[in-house]
């Protein structure tokens, strides 16, 4: 296994090289609600199979990335009728029908200048702005411009984009904060979560819900009504996260909740989808086949549940801290991901009060004090003296001490005494 690691932390982000540059002007274009959102494997499945199974691309992103130019059920008839013929050359079939993604720019810093300076001269290159999208584009548009890490991620990332936000305020681009922030409740209105990212193969799956961050600094660049304009977005999330709650029994578990035999409620990762994900199918595909004790699907949905928490890969999920195919994500109940929905309870009981719904305020303060008190019960170690996370199917907790312990800390549930300790 690698050594524990983010992914894509938007620090490191703002230093790589920026993305590709805007599309050609003369593309036609329509927008989210006009249309299908099928993502590559399922809009072309046997071209998208044949393609990333014969890695024609080095990186398995790079084909979901890349632009059909013509309807995808097109493309998809004309390789189905021709994939047999001796004459047949998938390289070049693929070539005629889609556009690649563009080369990455690689902006480099003036010798001698400042690390800030340098920063602030890379917002403008990884800004974007798609309100519309090119026709079977996986990309989704968004109402407003958005800062994307660069390199191979060409599109905007949800928890990444907090920390981004928070370089933009320190750069003093206010403007672009209050933007993303529209941006990410757009996507809570248009598809009812946050995807993982802005493309139509993240809709399966969400990231660590900082939303409630995200509206915290905003409330913090114009005042508390920042909370109550985006008091209906912050329910939605928080309905995203909870559904399957109701009338659950304790021992159970339904998409993201799961109910403790003690009847305590946390929230786990989970997604919807039980296959290969599509920008890292062919290693999904192996993982699975190393697998041999489990069906493919349980791996895969541990995999994609491993994605949608940033954590991805960290020994962190493994049945056996060593090998990916062991990936048990949706049994564990993450201490970092209850922090962070005891965070989004709190400011919804924030947001009411600005708009003075006083049943609201007592609902989720009471949601976040169970919440407080199911994870000092089930997710501290009192003999090690740190938070973990606890495996609500083999009935107990976790050893590992990893980063997430900090995660009460910083939202700040943790009790004095724990936080001392």
């Amino acid at each position: 296994m690698r050594p524990l690691y983010f992914t894509s932390l938007s620090f490191a982000a703002l230093l790589c090289a920026a993305c590709s540059s805007q599309p050609p002007a003369t593309w036609g274009y329509m927008d989210a609600k006009e249309r299908a959102n099928l993502p590559p494997d399922q809009a072309y499945p046997e071209l998208f199979e044949a393609v990333q199974n014969n890695q024609l691309f080095t990186d398995q992103k790079h084909f979901v990335d890349a632009l059909p130019t013509r309807a995808p059920s097109k493309i998809r008839a004309e390789y189905l009728a021709r994939r047999d013929n001796s004459d047949f050359d998938l390289e070049t079939f693929v070539k005629d029908n889609f556009i690649e993604s563009g080369a990455a720019q690689s902006p480099a810093p003036k010798p001698g200048a400042p690390i800030q300076e340098h920063i602030d001269s890379l917002w403008p290159v990884l800004s974007r702005t798609y309100r519309q999208v090119p026709p079977y584009s996986s990309l989704l548009p968004l109402p407003q411009p958005y800062v994307v890490p660069g390199g191979r991620f060409r599109e905007m990332y949800y928890w990444d984009s907090y920390f981004t936000m928070l370089g933009l305020e320190q750069s003093g681009d206010q403007a672009q904060v209050r933007q993303m922030t529209d941006n990410f409740a757009y996507m809570i209105d248009t598809y009812g979560h946050i995807p993982n990212g802005n493309r139509t193969y993240y809709l399966s799956r969400s990231q660590p819900p900082f939303f409630a961050y995200m509206v915290q600094l905003q409330a913090h660049i114009e005042g508390d009504q920042a909370c109550g304009r985006y008091l209906p977005q912050l329910q939605k999330e928080y309905a995203y996260w909870m559904q399957g709650a109701e009338g659950l029994k304790p021992g159970a578990a339904a998409q993201h909740v799961v109910k403790l035999v003690d009847g305590s409620v946390l929230n786990r990762y989970w997604v919807a989808r039980s296959t290969p994900r599509q920008e890292s199918w062919l290693q999904d595909v192996k993982t699975a086949e190393q697998a041999s004790n489990r069906p493919r699907q349980e791996v895969w949905r541990d995999l994609r549940a491993g994605a949608e928490s940033g954590w991805d890969f960290s020994s962190r999920w493994l049945g056996d801290g060593q090998n990916l195919a062991t990936i048990r994500t949706t049994s564990i109940v993450p201490v970092d991901l209850n922090s962070l929905l005891y965070h989004l309870e709190r400011t919804i009981a924030k947001a009411c009060e600005t708009v003075q719904n006083t049943p609201c305020v007592q609902a989720y303060g009471q949601r976040a004090d169970r919440r407080q008190r199911a994870i000092e019960q089930h997710l501290w170690n009192a003999d090690a003296g740190f938070y973990v996370d606890y495996d609500w199917q083999q009935h107990r907790q976790r050893p590992q001490l990893t980063a997430a312990t900090l995660f009460p800390l910083y939202t700040g549930l943790a009790s004095a005494d724990h936080a001392n300790r």
